[in-house]
């Protein structure tokens, strides 16, 4: 039996094998609850809970995924992931890795000698390499980039649905579910360097595992995200630079608005979210308006979230920082508001309260019943205090007070929580 086969056969056994009490309970006509964030605003997000039976989807393969999937259209659907599914395959099922995308005569030691500073200069790329590296892209892309349409809910059958290098693209969409799903390791094989990024130059990988770009009424419910498989802290360095692989874990730019994400993990990661892609986007005003709650953040070392132009409401979270390489948790960037309530921070030594915050041009960050390591503390106030010579201090008022919200429970009550109850396959 050829290897692609017999991954279908084991998805398959896997829908069989799903317990009873989650047979029994249809994730895939649940919606979200009145009041639940900003995704219940107005009329709500129901995802394709009004779907027929005819599109109600079993999938155990990356061919049943595409098709159900319909190309992203706005047809009511629920699409149900049974087992582990890698989008990384051809039309048989067969395993593709980065040497099967190559293209145009692309190596990546060609790549390197064509452009290293010290010959190239800080022009962008262009010329054979650069092309043959685009080609090679596109190829990648071709696969394993998943255009998610209107009215979908998309949800993982029993608690070990895997999605496995795909980036799902919720793209000019509006009311999408997306449930009980570990998506895993949204791996670029071919990065591009960008000479001016940083001023030294850095490497820049094309896909989130899940991003939504102009997408409306969206709910991100016990996903787990990471880079799982791949992890970009065992990459090579190249022009003194990490070898990035992976973009973010979950970004949320391009005017998307109206978004709950709740009892999720996002791991092992160094640029977790991105809220508002670019500080002259000023056609985001008035939008952005995501409510993250009962998430854990959990060795990710940037963007839990950074946040431009939008309304965030940040409450009930818990953030694990480890490793030498954290920088910061919340990123207060133009024009954001940042409402941040009974959220618990563990960190090591080296890491100190006035670490968790980092401002680009950011004016205000209400906070209120932050716990560090047990302990409340006042976070705008030592902020301000520690970086008061490097950067403008930052006020209390961020204009709004968020309404659309359950109950609010202390950080020490939500810490346990969210340990036990965030992630995929934890649905209670």
């Amino acid at each position: 039996m050829r290897p692609g086969r017999l991954a279908v056969t084991a998805g398959l056994l896997g829908v069989l094998c799903v317990p009873a009490h989650a047979e029994a309970r249809d994730l895939g006509r649940d919606t979200l609850p009145a009041n639940d964030g900003w995704a219940s605003e107005g009329r709500g997000t129901t995802g394709g809970a009004a779907a027929d039976a005819h599109h109600v989807h079993t999938v155990t393969d990356r061919a049943g995924l595409v098709r159900a999937l319909d190309g992203g259209s706005d047809t009511p659907k629920i699409i149900q992931i049974a087992g582990t599914i890698d989008a990384n395959t051809d039309d048989d099922g067969d395993r593709l890795d980065c040497a099967d995308y190559a293209t145009g005569g692309y190596s990546l030691k060609k790549y390197l000698a064509a452009y290293h500073p010290r010959t190239w200069g800080a022009a962008k790329p262009s010329g054979p390499q650069e092309e043959a590296r685009q080609a090679s892209a596109a190829r990648q892309a071709e696969r394993i980039v998943l255009p998610v349409g209107s009215n979908t809910t998309i949800v993982g059958l029993g608690d070990s649905a895997v999605l496995k290098g795909a980036s799902l693209q919720v793209r000019d969409a509006d009311n999408v579910i997306i449930r009980n799903l570990e998506l895993r390791d949204a791996y670029d094989c071919f990065p591009v360097w960008q000479p001016n990024t940083g001023g030294l130059g850095d490497w820049k990988a094309a896909y989130d595992n899940l991003w939504l770009a102009g997408a409306t009424h969206v709910w991100v419910d016990h996903i787990t995200a990471s880079d799982r498989g791949h992890p970009d802290a065992k990459e090579p360095t190249h022009f003194a630079r990490n070898y990035l692989r992976h973009d973010g874990l979950l970004d949320i730019t391009n005017g998307s608005d109206l978004v709950t994400v709740s009892w999720s993990r996002f791991a092992d990661h160094d640029k977790a979210m991105l809220i508002g892609n670019g500080d002259t986007a000023t056609g985001d005003r008035g939008k952005l308006r995501v409510t993250l709650h009962h998430n854990a953040f959990e060795s990710v070392v940037q963007r839990a979230p950074r946040v431009r132009f939008g309304q965030v409401h940040l409450y009930n979270n818990r953030y694990d920082i480890t490793g030498d390489d954290y920088r910061y948790s919340l990123g207060v960037s133009t024009e954001s508001r940042i409402h941040a309530e009974n959220n618990a921070f563990h960190a090591p030594g080296h890491v100190e309260v006035a670490d968790l915050v980092k401002s680009w041009n950011g004016s205000a960050l209400h906070q209120s019943g932050t716990l560090f390591n047990g302990f409340p503390v006042d976070l705008l106030m030592i902020y301000n205090a520690y970086n008061s010579g490097s950067e403008r201090d930052l006020t209390a008022d961020v204009g709004w007070t968020p309404v659309l919200h359950g109950p609010i429970d202390s950080a020490a009550t939500a810490d346990r929580a969210v340990a036990r109850g965030a992630g995929a396959g934890r649905i209670p």
